[in-house]
């Protein structure tokens, strides 16, 4: 059984890159009720903060070394406390998923992320779970531009109000150590299907 002991959230550090479609999962982090009133803490080269659970310890990191170094800061904390590759469910933007679109997955390839690349490198393994969160994939050939740009007005009420509620019962599911169960339920759910 896989239990998840450590929530990464992928995300550029600075006010510049707050509401780009690359730092969603630090958007998601902020939106989670789990998350507020937490003591977050600078360390690991990010911040981080931990929180007893009925499924035991988790801890929480946002690493801020910029994304195509985040793999150095969670491997950091994962050595420390001596957390496997396994048992990290990382939580990123994904091209390849259409807005709206969020799912839990173990494993996989690196889709051409930056963070995720890093990851490997420091782990030497893609063996980590992810929580995928859907941008798509824009009209033109600028994927760099895209990423880095911002979501519309429109977006973000549908990020708050449909689709980070939906994606927050997958946090939910792996905090009460349901994470196998979560894999079934959440494989590739689309929250605006019933907006």
């Amino acid at each position: 059984m896989t239990g998840i002991k450590l929530f990464v959230f992928l995300g550029n550090h600075g006010r510049e890159y707050a509401n780009n479609r690359h730092n969603v999962a630090w958007q998601f982090l902020d939106s989670l009720a789990c998350a507020r009133g937490l003591n977050w803490r600078r360390g690991y080269k990010g911040s981080w903060a931990d929180l007893e659970t009925t499924a035991g310890r988790v801890w929480f990191l946002k690493p801020e070394t910029f994304m195509n170094l985040s793999g150095t800061s969670v491997a950091e904390l994962a050595r420390f406390y001596k957390i496997l590759p396994t048992e990290i469910l990382v939580v990123h933007d994904d091209l390849e998923l259409g807005f709206g679109f969020f799912s839990l997955k173990s494993g996989g390839g690196l889709g051409g992320h930056n963070g995720l690349r890093s990851m490997k490198a420091s782990f030497g393994t893609e063996a980590w779970q992810r929580l995928r969160l859907g941008i798509g994939r824009p009209n033109h050939d600028d994927i760099s531009g895209y990423v880095l740009s911002d979501f519309s007005r429109d977006e973000h009420e549908k990020l708050s109000c449909s689709i980070f509620p939906a994606a927050e019962r997958a946090i939910t599911a792996c905090l009460a150590g349901e994470f196998e169960a979560g894999l079934v339920t959440y494989r590739k759910l689309n929250a605006l299907a019933a907006v």
